[in-house]
């Protein structure tokens, strides 16, 4: 068992004392693990979890290091490996006959990808399983090869198994930089000139009247549809050609020739067909 005094001592606001002291602690032989891992999956044995994931901080510690490079902290990124590391031990099962280490290395750097993913920019930059993987590739592979030109994006797409298109899409993604809202604009002469934020502001906006108007537009347009369905096959064709067809109207005079009637019977029908329109539309 470890010191209690040793484990009160563990704290990530001091990263080189955790790093000593989780680096100090024995590492644990394949049979007194499996012991330990069997207590904690037959019996929930909570002492034998806590022994396996303290004998195991180490290699969150190293896994954590792979990932400086993303402009968040270590103690943070050890953080989350730990919560990973705590997750592999809860599931673990001794019948694998594998190393815990060897079984929690997913569940370590899934716990760290997700939260670099979420903090990496306000915006997330991957959210497919493809861009996932073009995301936590590109950087090491862009360091070994440099991509500056078509064909060394098509060697790294086929060495990934994506799409040219998308290594692109997620390098334009990653020259992306966050600003601050409250960055000011400078002249030639370099002295700050305004603040940005109050020109973000746009009060001749209401969202909320613009929702309005437009599910009430939808509506009447609904219920005019509706209207028109009630009229008669001539009765249509009169308000579609004199009120809907707006780029060819069509005068009383055409379709009185059309339906072989005079021009004020057309007058007439179309007054009619516009007051049915109201009364059905409103009713």
């Amino acid at each position: 068992m470890y010191d209690a005094k040793c484990l009160n001592k563990l704290s990530l606001k001091d990263l080189p004392s955790y790093i000593y002291i989780v680096n100090s602690w024995k590492v644990l032989s394949f049979e007194e693990e499996r012991f330990l891992t069997e207590r904690i999956y037959y019996h929930s044995d909570i002492s034998a979890a806590k022994t396996i994931i303290l004998s195991n901080l180490r290699f969150v510690v190293h896994i954590s290091r792979n990932y400086l490079g993303y402009g968040l902290s270590q103690s943070d990124l050890i953080q989350e490996g730990n919560i990973g590391l705590m997750k592999a031990v809860r599931r673990f099962n001794p019948n694998i006959n594998v190393r815990v280490i060897s079984f929690a290395v997913h569940w370590i750097k899934s716990e760290i990808h997700e939260y670099i993913l979420k903090n990496w920019r306000i915006v997330k930059v991957a959210t497919t399983k493809v861009q996932r993987k073009i995301f936590f590739n590109l950087r090491k592979i862009k360091t070994r090869l440099g991509l500056s030109t078509g064909c060394e994006v098509k060697i790294v797409a086929k060495e990934l198994g994506v799409t040219y298109q998308e290594i692109q899409d997620m390098e334009y993604r990653m020259l992306i930089q966050d600003i601050t809202l409250h960055a000011s604009e400078k002249n030639k002469e370099n002295i700050q000139k305004r603040n940005i934020v109050p020109y973000l502001q746009d009060y001749t906006s209401n969202f909320s009247m613009q929702l309005e108007r437009y599910n009430w537009d939808i509506h009447t347009t609904n219920r005019l549809n509706y209207a028109i369905l009630k009229l008669n096959e001539r009765g249509r064709y009169i308000i579609y050609s004199r009120w809907l067809n707006k780029r060819n109207r069509t005068t009383l005079y055409e379709i009185s020739s059309k339906y072989d009637i005079s021009a004020e019977r057309v007058r007439q029908l179309e007054y009619h067909a516009v007051e049915m329109l109201k009364v059905t539309s409103e009713s």
